[in-house]
């Protein structure tokens, strides 16, 4: 896992989040404060956006997006103490190269699959 995310706001505008990824070399970024449906807007939420998000939002075809619409809010988390081995298994079942890592209920990083293997090609899994 890499420790620390970067993250925007809902309102964020691609442009800036595709600079913050190039700029800092990672390819998810967390999206705080997003108006979740379900709730009728009175419950905010974490999102991610990746950057196959990003690509896919380039296609001629897209309205221009900005964070909070282009974010997954179906988040798929795991506990900071979780071993690798559940990452791993969360990451092929729901067929993620990202996942954030949770404390307390609060993101605190990001485990991507080149976690996964660099942990595999130093012999850590």
């Amino acid at each position: 896992m890499h420790r620390g995310i970067y993250s925007c706001g809902p309102e964020t505008d691609l442009t800036t989040v595709a600079r913050l990824m190039a700029t800092h070399h990672v390819h998810a970024v967390v999206v705080a404060g997003i108006e979740s449906p379900r709730s009728g807007g009175e419950h905010l939420t974490w999102g991610l956006i990746t950057a196959l998000d990003l690509v896919a939002a380039v296609a001629p075809d897209v309205a221009p997006l900005d964070a909070g619409t282009l974010a997954s809010t179906e988040l798929v988390t795991v506990a900071a103490d979780d071993p690798l081995t559940r990452a791993a298994q969360l990451m092929v079942e729901h067929q993620l190269s990202h996942l954030v890592v949770v404390a307390g209920g609060i993101p605190v990083g990001v485990v991507s699959t080149l976690d996964v293997a660099g942990c595999l090609a130093w012999g850590e899994a």
